[in-house]
């Protein structure tokens, strides 16, 4: 009769060793055997009439093995469905000679399994968690900023003649030179085209005035600021941190001006702008914009919490690990094989990613957190109508439920929605315990906190 015999071999990390004898497994071998004979194919032979022998010496050998597996397999699994032992994916097998399975002296064998046990563990106390909730301002400066960036964009270029605005876009042909505008033999030649507002203010003051076919000579670093001199060497083909390069000089051949005529601020352009909004004028467009900046800042305000937060319950929650056996399931577990290096090195990101599927899941199963059909319909129902909002459905959207009943039919889709919901559901959970003080701050300065962590 089959046994399974368990034993400790490290921190959260067991060995499960299966013994089957022949009674577990010679009785289906000689069944399986006897249904070859009667649906082998041979040539020489009628169906069913193959010589047992000759089936026994020809499939014997991989049937036996085979039949042996199907028992430890089966045996190893009503184990586990019955004692139901806190694992993690699924039982590795231990390294067994399978060149000890003899067709011709059946007897008991023996495989050893190693196993990974969940580890008990109490979960870090939220009332203690001092977070912040740091908020930016929507500020006028920032919606002129965005309503700016809307008349460029909707607005058309033009040529003027003379560079005369610090717009203007100029397309330059830069030709190394020296401090005179001698050309360098073999230097770099290249047109590229700048905004007259990125060049320093003494360079800009150079080029106001100048037209097409007039040159400019100046030296790299004292033409462009440090952010914009690095993205500029680059251009001509120096490396970004090139202190001699950003020495050289160049002389600037004007090739082309341009200037963006901005989009006036009329109701055609609104309506271009937020075609679902019914804005009129200009400070109707100011406060739709405000409040998506608001909005914006907001959510990014409430993911910040949220990394706050995650971090809070990875790095405070205890919790140990059977290290060498999942290191061990990184190597082999996955679609491709790994080294032992590589798996060395992915676990510290592996077990953090592991940590947090247990608390969440916690969570979740002790508050009762769920996610119903009707949530997940409201859900795409949603989506839909953001992805198809700007275009003009004429009020008939009786076509979404149907598209909508098709979605819920494919599982990937449901499995994305459900995941998106339940950790929306778990945040909220998760955020109602814990006071967190609010701090105005900066855009920059909240844009400078995220972490970018996927929970």
């Amino acid at each position: 009769m089959a046994t399974v015999v368990r034993e400790n071999i490290g921190l959260l990390h067991d060995k499960l060793t299966v013994k089957v004898s022949k009674d577990d497994y010679y009785p289906s071998f000689d069944k399986k055997l006897k249904e070859y004979s009667k649906t082998a194919n041979i040539p020489g032979f009628r169906k069913g009439m193959v010589p047992a022998g000759m089936i026994r010496k020809m499939y014997g050998n991989s049937i036996f093995t085979d039949e042996i597996l199907k028992a430890v397999e089966k045996e190893l699994y009503n184990y586990l469905n019955t004692e139901k032992p806190e694992i993690f994916g699924q039982p590795l097998p231990l390294t067994n000679d399978m060149r000890s399975m003899d067709i011709n002296n059946p007897t008991d064998y023996e495989f050893g399994f190693e196993i990974g046990l969940k580890p008990d563990y109490s979960l870090a106390d939220l009332s203690k968690a001092k977070a912040t909730l740091h908020k930016v301002n929507a500020t006028d400066a920032m919606v002129e900023e965005e309503v700016g960036r809307m008349q460029v964009k909707g607005g058309k270029m033009t040529e003027p003649t003379t560079i005369d605005n610090e717009e203007n876009v100029i397309n330059v042909l830069f030709k190394e030179s020296d401090a005179d505008g001698n050309e360098t033999e073999g230097g770099v030649v290249k047109e590229n085209s700048v905004i007259l507002k990125y060049l320093t203010a003494a360079v800009q003051k150079k080029f106001k005035g100048k037209k097409v076919g007039d040159t400019v000579v100046v030296q790299l670093h004292k033409a462009f600021d440090e952010d914009k001199l690095a993205m500029m060497l680059e251009d001509l083909g120096f490396e970004k941190n090139d202190a001699d390069a950003s020495k050289k000089y160049f002389k600037l051949e004007i090739v082309k001006i341009g200037l963006v005529e901005k989009r006036e601020l009329e109701e055609g352009f609104f309506k271009e702008i937020y075609p679902g909004k019914d804005i009129k004028t200009a400070d109707e467009l100011r406060a739709a914009i405000k409040e998506e900046i608001r909005h914006y800042w907001d959510g990014q305000s409430r993911n910040q919490l949220q990394d706050q937060l995650y971090h809070y319950l990875i790095d405070e929650t205890k919790m140990e690990f059977p290290a060498e056996f999942l290191k061990r399931w990184l190597q082999t577990g996955g679609e491709q094989a790994k080294t032992a290096e590589l798996a060395e090195a992915e676990f510290p990101a592996f077990s953090n990613q592991l940590k947090w599927t247990l608390i969440s899941d916690k969570l979740i199963k002790e508050n009762k957190l769920e996610v119903s059909n009707e949530d997940l319909r409201e859900y795409m129902k949603a989506e839909v109508m953001r992805y198809f909002g700007s275009m003009n459905m004429d009020g008939d959207t009786s076509w979404i439920e149907t598209y909508i009943d098709r979605m819920m039919k494919d599982e990937k889709q449901v499995d994305s929605s459900y995941r998106r919901l339940i950790t929306d559901k778990l945040f909220n959970w998760i955020e109602g315990q814990v006071k967190a003080k609010e701090k105005e701050v900066t855009a920059e300065e909240l844009a400078a906190m995220q972490h970018h962590h996927e929970h």
